[in-house]
């Protein structure tokens, strides 16, 4: 799960901190945090989404949020499965019982007649 969580949130910090940092300039004499390069990465998918390049932050954020809720939600049915399912059961009125299994009588080997 742990490694789940990081390959998970790395690749959204990744993207936040460029985007942060290129956005305002901030770019350290590094050009991939120029603000030149920001504009024409979000041209260049907004050309092949066909889509305005302003357009573009405010949809990746929306899918962000959107598998954040996602990647909580499969942490909560992963952590509280048992209680999930006892709440399921005791809603839909399902019950618990399991039948036992049926005692087999053992015969002997002498009760059947051999096969020629």
């Amino acid at each position: 799960m742990k490694v789940f969580l990081v390959l998970w949130i790395l690749p959204i910090v990744l993207l936040g901190s460029w985007y942060g940092l290129s956005y305002y300039d901030i770019n350290f004499g590094y050009r991939i945090l120029s603000r030149e390069l920001h504009d024409l990465v979000f041209t260049i998918y907004g050309n092949l989404l066909g889509i305005p390049p302003e357009s573009i932050p405010p949809l990746v954020l929306k899918a962000v949020i959107f598998d954040s809720f996602l990647v909580v939600g499969f942490i909560v049915i992963k952590r509280r499965r048992k209680q999930i399912w006892a709440a399921m059961r005791k809603f839909f009125g399902w019950t618990e019982h399991r039948e036992s299994p049926q005692k087999t009588v053992s015969s002997s080997s002498s009760d059947y007649s051999p096969v020629s």
